[in-house]
């Protein structure tokens, strides 16, 4: 019986990363950047310019929105660690997606790299 470590092992054999010192070239390069954590992880902070899809609704909005449909756009993911991205790579492979790549280390490598943060701002009620 395979274990979610076995999966994501298997994942990032298969999918490129980029490291964290490439990240905002491959980040310029690509069409969408999609951070696949949690709501509450993006809300908290996320790389500039990423589109928030979660893990669990990944296939099915990549499926439900025109402009995420070819299959030839330039795709860069993220999660926290690099295990969601690249589970999450994987499948978009699957279905038919030509370019894919991770970010190595996910969000943490990006935080200790000192690189942008974007936070949304809380609305103020004053």
């Amino acid at each position: 019986m395979k274990t979610a470590h076995d999966l994501v092992a298997a994942a990032k054999a298969r999918v490129s990363e980029v490291s964290v010192a490439n990240a905002e070239q491959a980040i310029r390069e690509a069409s969408v950047l999609v951070d696949v954590r949690e709501a509450d992880e993006f809300a908290a902070g996320h790389i500039p310019g990423a589109v928030h899809i979660s893990r669990g609704m990944l296939e099915f909005r990549f499926s439900a929105m025109p402009a995420l449909q070819p299959r030839d756009i330039p795709l860069v993911l993220y999660c926290k660690t690099g295990g969601r991205a690249a589970l999450a790579g994987a499948a978009l492979q699957d279905m038919g997606y030509l370019y894919v790549q991770n970010i190595a280390g996910g969000f943490d490598a990006w935080l200790a790299a000192g690189k942008p943060v974007a936070k949304p701002e809380a609305p103020s009620f004053d």
